[in-house]
């Protein structure tokens, strides 16, 4: 009797759900982890789950996983995925694709902020990668920066270990600052020249970036009050808003634009003051927020009807000694993003507030409430951000939403979607309320329209080919963006 025939079709199908689950949940992850403790989980079980994901994609999807660096996710996966690049080389997949990732590594890299792009190259040096491409990598990447002198000055450690590890035949004073600096009387390059007289004249010292002033000062012996008091005027915007705490601490006003801070810092910043200052300064504060929530969506332009959030306050919303009240702070970033985005937005926190702005973790986890009321209210888009561990009572919202869904919207006219700020390293994904609310991962509340975007595959329902086209229109769209940068008219590496 001979066997029966084969069914390919039904092969097929089934390669192409678990290719494409694997990837959405590379993907998520991608969005949420940063390698960090979390309020339930040590940032060893973050390390090692991450770093498997990553491994077990490259292994078995080589080209999307070269093209998530297109996707939005956060600059701490893109380093690993950069790192695992260089380290395999650009051996095999045809011309045509070794092209496409070099032009995606080098887009990447150049996108970046300097601090993270540098590290990952001494990474590279770190773990002794040391192949055609790598060296390529690090000389286009430093070809490419905009002040060559600027970033020797401000990264000089990160420079020098990268330059000597590509075997970099450095122009001009470069080689001798980063190496030599001693050997030189002086430097006609202004920046190198007002480095070295800092070493011996106080007085220059803080003519230099402020992190690179602030290490030279504290050797000799300066006081903390001083060195934020005379440095002030060389801080970076992120640098004022970060100091802002310790200078009112040591009695140093730090003049700052809150009109420049991204939305999460702010939300971040603003969380950090207690209640007295936040009452004192609502109008300020409010008006801050909204201005950031326009910035983000005139970056990522996205329009919305009748939008309702599900706030997640709870006491685990306070993160970690690392990410101090960053779930809190995504919360309520999310909820200012939206109502700039939204025809009409009300938002639930899991207790109630009248005033968000004067919002604390507090309480156990009840979404089923808020939710409940969301709907009620008749949202036609619902959004919930939560570390998603509903303790009260315990799976509730899932539940409420699978019969919502099943009985009362079997043509889901309203959409609920899960964001999630918090990894679990346990599940390699953020922890979901269950298969009726699709869950996706977000780092930062600016995020929020890219991963508005990508939410409709954590649905389960779209097809693999919509996931590659998806994929392929980012890596499009981010090359044509970071490419065109003056910047990065150096030669793309291999």
């Amino acid at each position: 009797m001979s066997p029966p025939p084969a069914v390919p079709g039904r092969l097929r199908f089934d390669t192409a759900r678990v290719e494409r689950e694997d990837l959405v949940m590379f993907i998520n992850a991608c969005f949420a982890c940063s390698g960090q403790a979390e309020y339930y989980g040590p940032a060893g079980g973050q390390a090692v789950s991450i770093e498997f994901l990553h491994e077990y994609i490259l292994g078995n999807y080589r080209r999307l996983y070269a093209r998530t660096l297109a996707a939005g996710i956060n600059h701490f996966n893109q380093g690993l995925i950069l790192l695992n690049l260089l380290a395999q080389g650009a051996q095999g997949r045809g011309p045509a694709g070794r092209a496409e990732e070099g032009r995606l590594v080098a887009a990447a890299l150049r996108a970046l902020p300097p601090q993270r792009a540098l590290k990952v190259l001494r990474l590279v040096r770190e773990r002794r990668i040391n192949n055609r491409r790598s060296r390529a990598v690090i000389r286009a990447y430093l070809d490419g920066r905009p002040d060559p002198a600027f970033d020797a000055v401000k990264y000089r450690g990160l420079v020098r270990a990268i330059a000597a590890h590509a075997h970099l035949r450095l122009q001009g004073e470069l080689g001798p600052f980063l190496f030599t600096p001693r050997r030189r009387s002086s430097f006609v390059t202004p920046l190198f020249e007002q480095w070295r007289q800092a070493r011996y004249a106080q007085g220059a010292i803080f003519e230099l970036p402020f992190t690179v002033a602030e290490g030279i000062a504290a050797e000799r012996g300066l006081s903390r009050e001083e060195i934020l008091r005379r440095g002030a005027g060389r801080m970076t915007a992120g640098e004022q808003l970060r100091l802002q705490r310790s200078a009112t601490r040591e009695g140093v006003q730090i003049a700052f634009d809150l009109g420049r801070a991204s939305l999460t810092r702010l939300a971040l910043y603003l969380l950090s003051l207690p209640i007295e200052e936040r009452l004192a300064r609502k109008e300020e504060l409010r008006a801050a927020l909204s201005r950031a929530a326009n910035r983000a969506l005139r970056r990522s332009p996205t329009a919305l009807g009748r939008v309702a959030a599900v706030l997640d306050r709870s006491h685990s919303s306070s993160g970690t000694t690392e990410k101090r009240r960053r779930p809190l702070g995504v919360a309520l970033g999310v909820s200012a993003l939206l109502r700039a985005a939204a025809r009409e937005y009300r938002a639930f926190w899991t207790v109630p507030t009248d005033d968000e702005l004067l919002v604390t973790p507090r309480g156990q986890t009840d979404l089923a409430g808020p939710l409940l009321d969301a709907l009620d209210w008749g949202a036609e888009v619902i959004v919930i951000v939560s570390d998603g561990f509903e303790n009260d009572p315990a799976g509730m919202a899932g539940g409420i939403a699978h019969v919502f869904r099943s009985r009362l919207d079997p043509k889901a006219r309203t959409s609920i979607v899960h964001f999630n700020p918090v990894f679990d390293s346990e599940r390699y994904a953020p922890r979901s309320l269950g298969p009726a609310i699709p869950t996706v991962g977000l780092r930062d509340a600016e995020d929020l329209p890219t991963v508005l975007g990508f939410a409709r595959f954590a649905e389960g329902t779209a097809p693999l080919s919509e996931l590659e086209q998806y994929l392929e229109g980012r890596v499009t769209e981010m090359l044509v963006r970071v490419m065109a940068h003056p910047s990065a008219r150096a030669s793309t590496p291999p």
